[in-house]
């Protein structure tokens, strides 16, 4: 990956490679799941946390040699066991699923997930027999011309009696191109031993994906959207160019909504329904109700309540709550403040800490001067109060209902009800200035 991230830690519409393989895992309910861990292994714990249970692979040796340092926890338990790779983010439960069932039809002792891939170049190769029995597994760097022209790959997903894994798990050598323990060598192993080796063929070749590369990334980031995408669509969101649509695993997102080409929704991110999104909003853990309306804006660990609608250009930061019915107008910016219902903010304002009641109206430039340079301060406005344009509310300062401040004025006192603020130097027009500048005389400027 040519990275300091762990590869499996790259990030796939907003979680990791790893933690997309262990929620399909999780999903087939096992009794027991392991992850082994190597290089980056703290990292890894931090992310995945309790979910699963962890193994330490202090050298990487190979695929083989990973499986086998579980053999203090799994070699004496009865069942089958499910190996998966931690860099194959697009498989699913459903995969799977069949798998383990095909397994258990077969009554097989090994059963591969394999695909056909267009180009397999990269992969281990499935190598059978005249009777269509597999007979082994070939990394890449171990074909034979014949052998790499197989297009049947091997996705890297397994599954095994647990007591015939760990038996052939033992005869494993390292006599191959890389010096390592494959785990692909446990089949011919098993197969000598009169074992039955299956390999069910998946249909879909992308779910196979797996990721060794930026470019791999952004394939499989491109096939994740897709699937979201899809199926946003299906229960009832519009999409009006889906290719240029980015959703993130988790969000979720009510019927009637509409998508607007470009958008971005990260996170956690909640939206209600009969929303309208427009084009090239950035959406970060924000909470969205029904009937809001996004224009071009971005929207972060922030709420919009119902009715409300922002927009173009402007931007809500952490802790912003916009009540009901606002309407904020472009080039405006909320933080860490609560606007009431139906107050209107049009345009060029900015309100941080601050809590602002119902039916106010904001002028233009209106700015909430909310840091002494050392500590923020938090600033209140009553219901139906009028702030003029080109005024600063310096916090901290509390507003009354019904109150006025007149446009131009900084406010550094606290405001009574139905009281008009106005703090501003009075006009004084000095007559005859033009002939007092050298600029004056000039021909130029006459």
């Amino acid at each position: 990956m040519k990275s300091d991230v762990h590869k499996v830690l790259h990030k796939i519409c907003g979680r990791t490679m790893v933690e997309h393989v262990l929620t399909q895992v999780s999903q087939v309910q096992p009794k027991k799941i392991i992850t082994v861990v190597g290089h980056g292994a703290q990292a890894v714990k931090d992310t995945l946390g309790d979910r699963t249970e962890y193994v330490d692979q202090p050298e990487q040796l190979g695929t083989g040699h990973a499986v086998l340092q579980t053999a203090p926890v799994l070699a004496d338990k009865h069942g089958v066991t499910l190996v998966v790779s931690g860099d194959t983010p697009l498989l699913t439960a459903a995969t799977f699923n069949k798998l383990l069932q095909y397994h258990t039809e077969k009554g097989a002792k090994a059963t591969i997930l394999t695909a056909t891939a267009p180009d397999p170049t990269g992969y281990g190769r499935i190598i059978r027999n005249d009777l269509g029995i597999v007979e082994r597994i070939v990394e890449q760097k171990d074909t034979n011309h014949e052998e790499a022209a197989i297009q049947e790959i091997n996705t890297g997903v397994y599954c095994f009696d647990n007591q015939a894994l760990f038996e052939a798990l033992r005869q494993v050598k390292n006599n191959n191109a890389q010096g390592e323990y494959y785990l692909t060598d446990v089949i011919s192993i098993i197969r000598q031993a009169g074992g039955i080796i299956a390999a069910y063929r998946m249909k879909d070749f992308e779910e196979s994906m797996g990721v060794n590369d930026r470019v791999a990334l952004a394939n499989a980031t491109k096939v994740m959207q897709h699937r979201i995408n899809t199926e946003f669509m299906m229960a009832g969101v519009s999409m009006i160019d889906p290719d240029t649509t980015y959703i993130d695993v988790g969000a979720k997102i009510g019927q009637d909504t509409i998508i607007e080409p470009g958008v971005q929704i990260q996170g956690n991110t909640t939206i209600g329904s009969h929303c309208v999104v427009g084009a090239h909003s950035l959406l970060i853990d924000a909470t969205i109700e029904d009937n809001v309306k996004i224009t071009s804006s971005t929207i972060e660990h922030a709420i919009m309540r119902k009715g409300s609608d922002i927009g173009p250009h402007s931007h809500l930061r952490p802790q912003a709550d916009i009540g009901e019915d606002v309407h904020i107008g472009n080039f405006c910016e909320v933080k860490n403040a609560t606007l009431g219902a139906r107050t209107k903010m049009g345009h060029l304002s900015y309100v941080g800490d601050a809590t602002l009641g119902t039916d106010i109206n904001i002028g233009c430039g209106v700015v909430f001067v909310n840091y002494d340079g050392v500590k923020k301060w938090h600033s209140k406005v009553g219901d139906k109060a009028f702030i003029g344009s080109n005024s600063n509310v310096v916090a901290p300062v509390d507003i009354a209902d019904h109150s006025f401040i007149a446009a131009g004025s900084t406010i550094t006192k606290d405001l009574p009800y139905h009281a008009m603020g106005i703090a501003r130097a009075r006009q004084v027009n000095k007559d005859n200035y033009w002939d007092k500048l050298p600029l004056s005389q000039s021909d130029e400027w006459k």
